[in-house]
C-alpha cells in the first residue's frame, strides 16, 4: 500500500500542476480556428537565373520558414504551390503587413566607406540640413500644405539617396558574412539597436575597415537594401588595429523601435533570398469553422466522451467507473501538456488527441478483459488485476509502440496541419499508457487492498462468477 500512497500522491500534484498550467498558458488555436494571416509568395526571375528550379523554390521556401520560426508563430504553414509560389498561413498574426515586411523583404546588408571627395560631402551635408528643416516645417503644416510638404521631403531623400551612393564606396564586407543578428536596447536606454555577430572573415574585414577610417573624420556606411541607415565614425584609438571581436551595432541614425529592430534583426539572421519575390496575395483569414462550428465540435466531444464513460462503467462495472476517472486525468494531463509544449490546436490536431482518447480506452479494455479471464480461472481477485495488467502491458506497449513510429515518420516527413495531428497523437499515445498502468492500476490496488468488503465480491469486476472467500 506504500507504494501506491506514493503514486497517489503524484497523481494529485500531476493534477494540481496541470490545472495551475491550463489557467496561466491557455491553449493556442490554429488558423482554422482562431483565422489569422495567409499570403501568397511568388518567386520573381532575373538576368541571372532565367528559370525557377524545383531547387530555387526549396531554397527561398527554407529561408522564409526560418523567418517564420522567427516570428515565433506555432503551427505556421510554409509550403510551396505550384511551380514559382509558396503559401505561407500565420495563425494568430492579425497584422498581415507586419508579416509581409517580415517574409518579403531582402535585407541585403553592407558596409562601406566614406570617399574623400570634399565636394559630394559638403553637397551631402547641405542637402541633410535641407532635409531637417522641411521635416521641421511639414510639424507646422495641415491638408494640402502638408501634402506638398511631403512631397518635397520626399524628392529630398531620393537626392541624399543618391549622393549617399556617390558618397561611399563599396566594401567586401556584407551580410554573407554575417554569423549572428539580435536586438537590444540602446545604451541611451530609449530606444533599439540590433547587434551583429560576424564570423572571422567578416571580423577581420570589419576591422580592416574600421582601421582605414580611424581618427580621418570620415564614417562608415551601413548600408540596407541599399539604403544609409547608419554613419558612425570610429576614434583614433581604434587606428592601429582597427575594431577587434567581429562584433557591430546597428543603431538607425534615429535609433529603432522594438519592432523595427526585432524586423532587421529577423530578417538579417534568417539569411537573404535568393531570389526576389513578390507578395501577390495577403489577407486576413477568418475561422473557417466558426464559432458556431467550434461550439458544436466541442459538443459532440462532450456527448462522445460521455457515452464511452457510460459504456465503461456498465459493462466493466468497477473497473469500468475507475477508468472513466483515469480517462478523465488523461484528458487534462493532456491538455496541460499541449500547453506546456506550445501546441497550436487544429481541426487535425483535435483528431489526434480524440483518437489518443480512444488508444486510452483500448488499454484500459485489453487490461479489464485479462483481468476477468484470470477471474474465470479461479484466481484471487488482487492476483486477478495484477495478472490482468502484466498480461496485458505488452499488447498495450506493441499497439503504442507502432502508433509512435507512424507519428515520427508524419512529424519528421510531413509538414503544418500534419505534424499537428502526429504531435497531438504521439504526446496522447504517451499519455494514455502512463495513465492506464500508473492511474487506473493504482486505483484498482487500492480499491482491492484497502476494502476488504470490495475484494470479497469479485462480480463487481467480472459479472456472473461466484464470490471468492479466501485471498
Amino acid at each position: 500500500m506504500e507504494k501506491q500512497r506514493a503514486f497517489i500522491i503524484l497523481i494529485i500534484v500531476l493534477i494540481a500542476t496541470s490545472i495551475v498550467t491550463l489557467i496561466n498558458l491557455p491553449l493556442q488555436l490554429g488558423l482554422d480556428l482562431r483565422g489569422g494571416s495567409q499570403l501568397t509568395i511568388q518567386l520573381q526571375t532575373t538576368p541571372e537565373v532565367p528559370e525557377i528550379t524545383p531547387e530555387k523554390l526549396e531554397g527561398v521556401r527554407t529561408v522564409i520558414d526560418n523567418r517564420v520560426n522567427g516570428l515565433g508563430v506555432s503551427e505556421a504553414v510554409v509550403q510551396s504551390v505550384g511551380r514559382d509560389r509558396i503559401l505561407v498561413q500565420l495563425p494568430g498574426v492579425n497584422d498581415p503587413q507586419e508579416a509581409e515586411r517580415v517574409l518579403g523583404g531582402t535585407a541585403q546588408l553592407d558596409f562601406r566607406t566614406e570617399t574623400d571627395n570634399s565636394e559630394i560631402q559638403a553637397q551631402y551635408q547641405i542637402r541633410q540640413q535641407e532635409l531637417g528643416e522641411l521635416i521641421f516645417q511639414a510639424q507646422l503644416l495641415q491638408g494640402e500644405e502638408l501634402t506638398a510638404q511631403e512631397a518635397k521631403i520626399k524628392t529630398k531623400q531620393v537626392e541624399i539617396a543618391e549622393l549617399s551612393q556617390k558618397l561611399y564606396t563599396k566594401s567586401e564586407l556584407n551580410g554573407e558574412k554575417l554569423k549572428k543578428a539580435g536586438y537590444q536596447p540602446s545604451q541611451q536606454g530609449n530606444d533599439w539597436e540590433v547587434v551583429l555577430e560576424f564570423n572571422d572573415e567578416g571580423g577581420k574585414l570589419f576591422a580592416d575597415l574600421t582601421k582605414s577610417i580611424a581618427g580621418t573624420g570620415r564614417t562608415l556606411g551601413i548600408f540596407l537594401d541599399n539604403k544609409l541607415i547608419s554613419a558612425p565614425g570610429v576614434s583614433a584609438e581604434y587606428a592601429t588595429t582597427g575594431i577587434m571581436g567581429g562584433t557591430a551595432t546597428i543603431s538607425g541614425g534615429g535609433g529603432f523601435t522594438l519592432e523595427q529592430a526585432r524586423e532587421l534583426a529577423l530578417q538579417l539572421e534568417g539569411g537573404a533570398l535568393p531570389l526576389p519575390v513578390k507578395i501577390v496575395e495577403n489577407r486576413t483569414v477568418g475561422a473557417t469553422l466558426g464559432q458556431d462550428s467550434i461550439r458544436r465540435s466541442i459538443v459532440a466531444g462532450i456527448c462522445g466522451l460521455a457515452l464511452v464513460l457510460i459504456f465503461m462503467g456498465v459493462y466493466y462495472r468497477l473497473p469500468g467507473i475507475i477508468a472513466d476517472v483515469s480517462l478523465i486525468i488523461y484528458a487534462l494531463l493532456n491538455l496541460a501538456c499541449f500547453s506546456i509544449a506550445g501546441v497550436t490546436l487544429t481541426l487535425p490536431g483535435i483528431a489526434g488527441f480524440l483518437l489518443s482518447i480512444g488508444m486510452a480506452v483500448d488499454a484500459n479494455v485489453l487490461i479489464f478483459e485479462r483481468t476477468r479471464e484470470e477471474l474465470r480461472d479461479g484466481k484471487t481477485l488482487y492476483r486477478s488485476v495484477e495478472s490482468g495488467f502484466y498480461r496485458a502491458f505488452s499488447s498495450i506497449l506493441d499497439g503504442n509502440v507502432t502508433t509512435l513510429i507512424a507519428c515520427a515518420a508524419l512529424f519528421w516527413l510531413g509538414s503544418g496541419l500534419v505534424k499537428g495531428f502526429a504531435l497531438t497523437l504521439g504526446i496522447g499515445v504517451v499519455l494514455s499508457m502512463f495513465t492506464a498502468l500508473t492511474c487506473s492500476r493504482t486505483f484498482l490496488l487500492i480499491v482491492v487492498l484497502g476494502f476488504p468488503a470490495i475484494r470479497q465480491r469479485p462480480e463487481l469486476f467480472c459479472p456472473n462468477i461466484k464470490p471468492v472467500v479466501n485471498n
